[in-house]
């Protein structure tokens, strides 16, 4: 099992957020915390990378659908790019592509940002 680490990098108004690891039941904290953080800087606009995310539990799942509403409420929403098959295998059985934007890379994402 591999360790998880998060990390953001901000542009214009929109929060980049790098997953890389194990996205589970014990690593779930610091996703929210980096999540968290967004909302308190104002930042609603947020693409999450997961080109480098190698699992992500229920748990993590779980963390998606508890900022959504907020985020969305605020004039936001949470775009996902870079999904591995693996794990693009988990958001689809979970019905995930219905509730959110999936997108091949973060120029895509970034486009659906700023054309509105």
């Amino acid at each position: 099992m591999s360790g998880f680490s998060v990390s953001r990098n901000d542009d214009a108004n929109i929060s980049k957020l790098y997953l890389s690891g194990f996205l589970d039941a014990h690593t779930v904290p610091k996703f929210e915390e980096a999540l968290q953080s967004c909302l308190n800087d104002e930042q609603y606009n947020i693409i999450v990378n997961l080109k480098d995310l190698d699992y992500i539990s229920s748990a993590g799942l779980g963390v998606f659908m508890g900022f959504i509403e907020e985020i969305r409420e605020s004039g936001g929403d949470i775009k996902l790019t870079n999904l591995s098959n693996k794990v693009h295998k988990v958001f689809d059985l979970l019905g995930f592509p219905a509730l959110f934007e999936i997108y091949d890379n973060e120029n895509e994402a970034n486009q659906k940002f700023t054309s509105g």
